[in-house]
This record gives C-alpha cells, structure tokens and sequence, in this order.
C-alpha cells in the first residue's frame, strides 16, 4: 500500500542566491510565500535548486533553513543525491538530522551504472536513515533510468515509498509490476494530469514557484473528482510549461521569478543567463497569467 509523503503540488524550489552565496532571508520568504498559497510540499535543494553547484555546506544549511521556515506546515522533502553513493549517503544523513520528512534520490549521474549497482545504491543509502526515500528518475539528465523491473525489486525495502517519475511511458509498466507499492509523482509539469489518470498522488512542479496555488488546486481538483476542471488547467498552463523549459532547467524559472519581482538571482555557472530572445519570450507568456499573488507578496 502507497504511503505518500504529501497529496498534491510540490514546489521543485528554486535557491536564491547573491554575491554571499545562499540568500537564506529570500529563501525563508520564497517558502513561507510557496506555503501561504497553499503548496503541498517544499522540495528543497533538487535539479531546479541547483544542488549540483552547492557546497556541502550549503547544501546542509538550505535543508536547515527549509525545514525550520516549514515548521511543520508542510513536508519538506529534502534533495540529497549524489553520484558518489558514500557522499549521498552522509547528506541523507545530515538530511535527517535536520529534521527533513524525506530524502529525494536522483539516480546516479555520469556513472552510467547499471540496474544491479543502481539497485546497491538505493539499497545502501536506504539503509542509512530511518525517513521515507523517494526516488528520482530523471533520465534526460542523467542517462540512467530506474526500469520498472527493478522498482519491483526494490519494493522489500520498507523506507523507499514514492518515484518521482519523469519517464513517463514506463508509468503504465510500473503499476503493473508493483501495484500500489509506491506513491507517483509526475516531474512533469507538462503530464500531471495523465499521471494522475494512471494513479499518481502529485506533482514536483517546477511552474509551482510561479503559480503553486494554480498548481496545487489542479491536482487537488482530479483527486476529489472534477476532471473536467482538471484537465482544463493542464490545458491552460501549456505555455507556461513550454516558457519554463525553453532552456536548460532552472534558467528560465529563475528568470521569470526576477521578471515578475521575487528577486531570486541569478543561476550559478555553468548555467547562465538565457538568451535575449528567450527571455522575451517568458516575458510575454508570464502576461497571460494572473501572478496576482505574487504581486501581492513579493510587492
């Protein structure tokens, strides 16, 4: 039976930063705003928080931070994987100690491990702490991806409870193989809908830093039943989606939060600012939006 950490939208949160480092203040504004407009979890230090260019430092001190802004609130799932097993291993650790409700496991990157080292990864760093893992599969990035074979070999151990699922023609195979085992989150915010359709208990959304009330009340729309009004917001929120991966993820979020006034700075090298093009480009698709609450709060 499925234990789900939350039920519904999970803001993918984006890390402000500023010639310091982290803008710990911006952050601690950028979670009580995502929690005030009815966000279902805060997934801190993931792909979109640029984990990768964090120091361990950092890292450690956003999870802090998130969970001591949350203050209970709202789960807050927190990033921790590594392509270094040992390394992913002692940030879960650190992780928990935070006082983090779960630890989010993106697959090896670079590695190009195969099932059975994937599988002794997961199992390892499993065993390592006492909270609920939910894995990351996000093959686009990493060129590994988690089969449905092996999710049903993973399904003994206890504390792995939920994917978050960006390969999506595998959903289908996957509740075949292993029911209702695990709790699915789409990782894309383009398929929330289908994936709830198959199943699925949410999203990890990166439009959410933007609209995480529009995303929330989609999903929470399907579950109590309004599928019509449901799939008329996946609908709507198309060219959003399309504006936010326009270029390599996190770039253009971050730069449609400094257009609209949240402030967030820039993304860290290798990831740039996007093109000029582009940007016009998110600037006229975020004016199709009703960014009122963000108006409101960050005015």
């Amino acid at each position: 039976m499925a234990r789900p950490i939350f039920t519904g939208a999970g803001v993918a949160i984006v890390t402000p930063f500023d010639e310091s480092g982290v803008n710990f203040k911006k952050l601690e504004e950028l979670i009580d705003f995502q929690i005030k407009n009815k966000i279902d979890s805060i997934i801190i230090c993931g792909s979109t928080g640029e984990a990768a260019t964090m120091s361990h430092e950092e890292h450690v001190s956003a999870i802090k931070c998130a969970v001591d802004t949350a203050a209970g609130r709202v789960p807050v799932i927190a990033g921790t994987g590594s392509n270094d097993t040992a390394y992913g291993i002692e940030l879960s650790k650190e992780a928990e100690a935070c006082g983090a409700d779960a630890v989010l496991l993106v697959t090896p990157y670079y590695n190009k491990c195969t099932q059975e080292g994937l599988y002794r990864h997961y199992e390892a760093t499993a065993a390592s702490v006492n909270i609920p893992c939910v894995l990351y599969n996000v093959p686009s990035r990493t060129n590994v991806n988690i089969t449905p074979e092996l999710l049903y070999r993973l399904a003994d151990i206890e504390n792995i409870v939920a994917v978050k699922e960006c390969n999506f023609g595998q959903v289908p195979e996957i509740y075949s193989l292993t029911g209702d085992r695990y709790a699915l989150y789409s990782g894309e915010d383009g398929l929330v809908v289908p994936m709830l359709s198959l199943g699925a208990y949410g999203v990890i959304s990166v439009v959410a830093n933007l609209m995480p009330e529009y995303t929330s009340t989609m999903v929470h729309s399907f579950i109590d039943g309004d599928i019509e009004k449901a799939k008329k917001m996946q609908i709507d929120v198309v060219p959003l989606v399309k504006a936010m991966f326009c270029e390599v993820n996190p770039i253009p979020v971050k730069e449609a939060c400094d257009i609209v006034g949240m402030n967030v700075g820039p993304c860290r090298l290798p990831l740039c600012e996007m093109s000029k093009k582009n940007r016009e480009f998110v600037t006229e698709v975020l004016g199709k939006y009703d960014l009122s609450a963000v108006n409101e709060y960050f005015k």
